[in-house]
Parts: structure tokens; sequence; C-alpha cells
């Protein structure tokens, strides 16, 4: 982590400094954005496997209330999956060999939440719901389980993002998909191109982080698109400079970390 500290930080100033003399209001805010982002996950993971793991379960459980308002999940529901993201990271941390037998009793748990109560109508809806968050943030646990590779698949994640934005306005190409159609495949060679050079910068370009960032990245992004268009939002938050909330700006980390843990 030490060694990219030079990088990022000369990234960071000469990316302010490009940003606020374009004077463009989108771009100052979601360098605002990262003003709050940046030192937090780089202090994390100063402080190693228990920094890792205690940024994993903060942000699991700030993207579970922002996912429970997404899919109308009840109090209930998001305080089971809220624990269950808190506890994750710890057992990857400590005890990694029992996370799978962790999963299987979680899912069940969560469940059972609407079962319990008696949910004759929307229970069915509500247990696919949890379930579905729970699958899908659980890979935030990668960030301890991936180790050295975890810090540069974040920088390299959130360089793609800036690639593939730039690609898509200078590219353009085919619309991705139509869960987002401002999206472009030159977004996607752009980002691609940005994600896997910072692997390369940093010495941690293997197939796993490679294919994380060159696929992982873009399907989270339509994945956390189609749940939006779903829930009639364009945001998951408002908190967020720039970004709207943390789901905004890790939806493609999410699946970048299941690829790159998949195949690690």
């Amino acid at each position: 982590m030490t060694t990219a500290i030079p990088y990022v930080g000369g990234a960071f100033v000469l990316s302010g400094v490009a940003v606020w003399t374009s004077g463009r209001r989108e771009l100052v805010q979601r360098w605002l954005g990262w003003l709050l982002i940046v030192p937090v996950v780089g202090a994390a993971f100063w402080l190693g496997a228990p920094g890792a793991a205690a940024l994993a379960a903060g942000a699991g459980v700030v993207a579970a209330a922002e996912y429970a308002r997404l899919a109308r999940l009840r109090g209930t529901d998001l305080a089971a999956m809220a624990v269950t993201l808190t506890v994750f990271p710890a057992v990857a941390w400590l005890a990694p060999a029992h996370l799978l037998r962790l999963l299987m009793v979680v899912l069940l748990a969560v469940v059972l939440v609407p079962v319990l109560a008696g949910d004759a109508e929307g229970g069915a809806a509500r247990a696919r719901g949890a379930v579905f968050g729970v699958v899908w943030l659980a890979p935030l646990s990668g960030l301890v389980l991936l180790g050295d590779l975890a810090a540069p698949l974040c920088a390299a994640i959130a360089v793609a993002d800036v690639g593939a934005w730039c690609g898509g306005k200078l590219l353009r190409g085919p619309a991705l998909s139509p869960l987002s159609p401002a999206k472009r495949w030159g977004g996607v060679a752009g980002g691609a191109a940005a994600g896997i050079a910072v692997l390369a910068l940093l010495g941690a370009a293997t197939p796993a982080t490679v294919l994380a960032v060159a696929a992982g990245a873009p399907l989270g992004d339509l994945l956390e698109s189609m749940l939006k268009r779903g829930a009639g939002v364009k945001d998951a938050g408002t908190w967020l400079p720039g970004f709207g909330g943390l789901l905004d700006r890790i939806d493609s980390l999410l699946v970048a970390l299941a690829v790159a843990m998949a195949l690690s």
C-alpha cells in the first residue's frame, strides 16, 4: 500500500488542478467526493487486515441501508443484513475457513425474518430481496481476503471509473445496455485500459485482477443501474458529493471483488 501513496497523491493533486480549472460542477463535486473517500480508504489499508475488515464492515452497513431503500425492505430485514455484513469481514480476518458455513447460516436467517414475522403478503419478496442484498454486498469481505491485492484493485476500479467516463465521451460507440443507455462501449474500453494500467503500475496485474477490472467493473455498474431503474430512482443516496450514495461509488467494486476472489 505504501508504494502506491506517491502515485495516488500525485494523481490526486494533478486531477484537482485540472478539475478546478475546468470549472465543471459535476467534476468538482466528484473530486470533493474523492477528498472524503481517499483518506478513509488509505488509512484503513495502512492498518492492515484489521483496518480492511473495519472498512468492509462500515461500507457494508451503509450500503445495506441504501439497498434496503431501493428494495423496499423493512427495518428488521435491514437489521439482519447489517449484522451479517458486520460479522462477515471479521470472520474473513479471523477465521476465513468458516466463511462458507457462515454464508449458509446467514442466508437462512434473513429468509426466516419475514417468515417469523408472519408476513403473508410481502414476505416472499422481502426474503428474495434480503438474500440478493447479502450475496451482492458480501464480496466486500474481499477487502480482507485478497490481502495485498485489495488496495491496488480498489485504486484500479476508481481510475477505471474515470477512464470509462472519458472513453464514453471521446470514443462513444454503441450503447452498452438498455439498463444504462448513456454508457457506451467506448467507455468500457477506456475504463479497462485505465484500470489495467494502474494494476500494472502497482505490480498487481494478475489474470484475476485484470478480468475483475475489465469485465467485473462494468457488470457491477449495470447491476446497480438495473436495481435503480426498478426502484425508479437516479441515485442510491444523496450524501456523497458527486456520486449520490455509497452504492453509486462501489457498484463496480462489488462485482470486481467477487470476480477477483473467485479466480484468485
